[in-house]
């Protein structure tokens, strides 16, 4: 009886577990069942719908299944997913911009099919790559067991075409 209601505990506190782990924008390996939606201002509301409406139906070869909670500002491929959320703020690793200072040694920058990425691995694998030199900040979150060169490939076009080079606000 009593290892009947361990189980039980586990079972519950599970999704629990998830929802506050990816609310808290640090996910598990399977970020399909919930993400968090970022609250952009304005302009790049504007333009993350943009590119909601260009996003490619594959990536990776995987199809396409969206998050929870159904967002033009949030998008995933496959599962475990390979997550994009646009309108994020600027990772504490980028360098500003507008002030040259703070520069992250551990920060790793790239360019894939002309967009600019900056990488960060995760803890428990996989990586977070944030778009750089845009309009509008858009991660995309990729799994251990994907490729991510074949997401970022993937994704170049959609996010050249509906986020313009410039300063993210």
């Amino acid at each position: 009886m009593n290892v009947s209601r361990h189980r039980h505990r586990t079972v519950l506190g599970l999704p629990a577990l998830v929802l506050l782990i990816a609310t808290t924008g640090c996910s598990s390996a399977d970020d399909s069942a919930s993400t968090a939606v970022p609250s952009p201002g304005a302009n790049a509301t504007k333009l993350c719908r943009n590119l909601d409406k260009v996003l490619p139906s594959k990536v990776d070869g995987e199809s396409r299944h969206d998050p929870e909670p159904a967002s033009a500002l949030s998008a995933g491929w496959g599962g475990p997913a390979i997550i994009l959320r646009c309108g994020v703020t600027r990772p504490p690793k980028m360098i500003d911009p507008k002030v040259a200072e703070g520069t992250d040694p551990d920060a790793v920058a790239g360019g894939v099919n002309g967009v600019d990425w900056l990488m960060e691995e995760r803890d428990g694998g996989g990586s977070r790559f944030t778009t750089a030199n845009r309009s509008a900040y858009v991660e995309v979150t990729v799994p251990g067991n994907a490729d991510s060169s074949g997401a970022l490939v993937d994704l170049a076009p959609a996010i050249k075409k509906a986020i313009p080079v410039g300063i993210a606000d």
